[in-house]
């Protein structure tokens, strides 16, 4: 049975029991003001539906409540990413879902959970004496979940398989009771909660359909014999501030399964990525060499980032867009070649959307959008991480292959590579040892690091500089200082003023005073530059009280208000005799060949000149 089809059938089961089929939210958790989400995903199916949990009532189309709803929604959780390449770990899954709004309860879910998972008419035909069960044992905030094992042994009973005795006395038996940390779901610190009831089913047909001891089960679920495949939650209680304040006045239901899993266990596979849902993926890396962990990660990576490029998210250093980032700066690292071509971004694209457009045919429309945004996220960081990489080796090749704090936090502050980027390239070089605390001293000189930079802060978003980190960023602020003198030079002084910037990794934006400037004019601002970076000019920094700062001819917004110091940068061997010098907070590059890119190609290229207000003129340029 193909996911496509698992998944129509459980739509289509549930809508039969009067259901309405509701479309999956967005990844991306709502921003609105007033609803209150613990996660920047949404990390489970329950999560878009917790207001109508709490009682608030779910509107249709007709204008009625409905009290019945089932859909299949896209998840992502990040939690457990260290252990994605496994069997079945992985960031980007859907969820299928049926829910009660305070409609029926724990009787009808779990009759019909069964009734899905082993019906061969309408459901997934599961051999039913494979199944086992796990409920809440209770503790001080609810009691044992009996009512739940009752349940369950009426429906064994009725289908003619033993469920056995009590398995918390020690008899052998097919229900298990398990502590909160297995068997309760919450939301976070407020929300709808409640015990749950999960469905197991022996892949590995261990125990050829006999009860089993609660050792037994506990070590066939350690050795992945028995998978989970079905959860039901029973919302009763509601949560605030970390506490249980008491019942819901409407218990609802949120059951459902993870379609990967079940996906794996229809189709007879082990694993996830040997199922449809990632076997096109794992196809366009079967010549490659690296093992299958790698390739995995790719994969998952790959197809996460997908999903969440269509749902709106960007790369950039913060939040969403920090872990869209990460992901895909991950899949680079698990790559052979530690790159991601254009070539290989559109054939992997290609096979996500290929393999999701029935379910989810907004995918073709925004693949070229998708791909574009992978691409320019994979080149920027291949430049950071070839020369992030070289400067890792260099430093810890000269400090005995010992990984230091400091080491590493060099590489992030001039680099912009993240602490676990710098762990990932440590597993892909030669053995080397960690200095004792090499955590807790890197956060320690970011957090020192952060505090020097707060009182640079306000200027540097005043020269409309984001994500400085980003060694293109960086790259892009040395060269419209490089502009903003140029500009002088061509339209002499009294012009060429800056009114403001805006810089990110794509290119940088110049405002400044004065007329439209002729192509001969912009030739020359082009020359000059491109002159500049090829002279390899070295870059520096001095602290000056402000006053003696302003002798020296440093340019500067007039009428700013600045601190009694202030930072100058200048481009040249001394601040005296040097092309440029401004105030600013910085980052800047060491010397302007870096602008030359790693492989000294690159030139400065004006790309539009156009009016941005009255007297006022834009430049928009790039590096390439």
């Amino acid at each position: 049975m193909t996911s496509a089809e698992i998944r129509s059938r459980f739509l289509a089961f549930f809508e039969k029991r009067g259901h309405a089929i509701i479309p999956s939210a967005s990844l991306v958790t709502s921003d609105e003001k007033g609803v209150t989400n613990p996660t920047l995903f949404n990390t489970a199916g329950m999560q878009p539906l917790i207001p109508y949990l709490l009682g608030q009532p779910y509107i249709g189309a007709d204008g009625k409540a409905l009290t019945r709803l089932v859909d299949s929604q896209k998840c992502l959780r990040t939690v457990d990413i260290d252990d994605v390449g496994d069997k079945t770990h992985n960031t980007f899954f859907q969820m299928l879902g049926n829910w009660s709004l305070g409609d029926y309860f724990k009787k009808e879910a779990i009759e019909w959970s069964f009734e899905f998972l082993t019906s061969k008419e309408e459901g997934l035909g599961l051999d039913p004496k494979r199944l086992y069960v796990t409920v809440f044992e209770g503790d001080e905030n609810a009691p044992r979940d009996d009512e739940a094992a009752n349940i369950w042994k009426a429906v064994f009973a009725r289908h003619g398989i033993d469920a056995g005795g009590d398995t918390s006395n020690g008899e052998a038996g097919r229900i298990f009771y398990l502590p909160a940390e297995n068997n309760w779901w919450e939301a976070g610190e407020n929300g709808p909660c409640g015990p749950d009831s999960e469905m197991f089913y022996d892949v590995a047909d261990r125990f050829k359909g006999a009860i089993v001891s609660h050792a037994e089960y506990v070590d066939a679920d350690d050795k992945r014999d028995v998978i989970e495949i079905w959860n039901d939650v029973f919302m009763q209680y509601e949560k605030k501030d970390g506490k249980i304040v008491g019942p819901l006045p409407k218990p609802s239901v949120d059951t459902g399964a993870g379609l990967e899993r079940l996906t794996m266990t229809l189709q007879g596979v082990d694993n996830i990525y040997d199922t449809d849902l990632f076997k096109p993926l794992m196809s366009l890396m079967a010549a490659a060499p690296n093992d299958v962990r790698n390739k995995r990660i790719v994969a998952d990576h790959l197809r996460a980032s997908v999903f969440l490029v269509a749902d709106g998210v960007v790369p950039s250093n913060t939040d969403r867009g920090y872990v869209l980032r990460r992901l895909i700066r991950r899949a680079v690292m698990n790559t052979t070649d530690k790159k991601l071509d254009e070539a290989r971004v559109g054939k992997l694209v290609d096979a996500v959307v290929d393999a999701y457009k029935g379910s989810y045919p907004y995918l073709a429309e925004k693949s070229e959008e998708i791909k574009k945004v992978l691409n320019e996220e994979c080149a920027r960081f291949e430049i950071a991480l070839a020369e992030g990489t070289h400067e890792y080796n260099k430093l810890v090749l000269h400090n005995n292959h010992v990984l230091t704090g400091e080491i590493a936090f060099k590489l992030y502050s001039s680099y912009g590579l993240p602490l676990e980027f710098i762990k990932e390239i440590s597993r892909f070089t030669k053995p080397l040892e960690y200095e004792k605390d090499f955590e807790a001293n890197f956060h320690g000189l970011v957090k020192n690091h952060q505090s020097l930079s707060r009182a640079g802060a306000e200027q540097k978003f005043k020269g409309g500089l984001a994500d400085a980190d980003d060694p293109m960023v960086v790259r892009y602020h040395t060269a419209t200082h490089l502009l903003h003198q140029a500009l002088h030079d061509v339209l002499g002084e009294g012009t060429g003023d800056q009114k403001g910037s805006n810089i990110t990794a794509e290119r940088l934006r110049f405002d400044f005073t004065g007329q439209k400037l002729t192509d001969d004019q912009k030739k020359r601002v082009e020359g000059i530059v491109n002159e500049k970076i090829a002279e390899a000019l070295p870059v520096g920094r001095v602290v000056l009280p402000r006053a003696e700062a302003e002798k020296t001819g440093a340019r500067h917004f007039f009428g700013e208000r600045y601190g009694d110091e202030v930072s100058v940068y200048y481009i040249g061997d001394s601040l005296e005799s040097a092309y440029s010098k401004e105030f600013c907070g910085g980052p800047h590059v060491a010397n302007t060949r870096e602008l030359s890119g790693p492989e000294g190609k690159w030139r400065f290229h004006i790309q539009k000149e156009e009016a941005s207000s009255q007297g006022v003129r834009r430049i928009k340029a790039v590096l390439r």
